[in-house]
């Protein structure tokens, strides 16, 4: 995904459990983490965000958004509660210019 700097748009990210796998719960909300390639996240890497289903979605950006990211490229992350697991995934690449 590409997103310009001063843009302020939702990051979404398509959730389906797995048969046998996390049952979502969407009364608890995903969480998403920008990082450099290379990390993993962190406790103070997670933004909080919202479920759309089948989306989780974030926005992000200078108009309101949850956090504004620098030009530059991350991996993205995102978290959800899933019955007695907590899948995290490195779910793709946001490139901001």
């Amino acid at each position: 995904m590409d997103l310009a700097a001063i843009s302020t748009e939702y990051v979404k990210v398509t959730v389906v459990a797995k048969a046998g796998g996390a049952t979502i719960n969407p009364a608890i909300p995903p969480r998403f983490a920008f990082l450099a390639d290379g990390t993993s996240p962190d406790t103070d890497d997670w933004y909080v965000g919202e479920w759309l289903a089948p989306h989780a979605r974030l926005l992000i950006g200078p108009d309101g958004g949850v956090t504004t990211l620098d030009v530059g490229t991350y991996k993205v992350w995102v978290k959800f509660a899933g019955g007695s697991e907590t899948p995290i995934h490195r779910i793709g690449t946001l490139t901001v210019y």
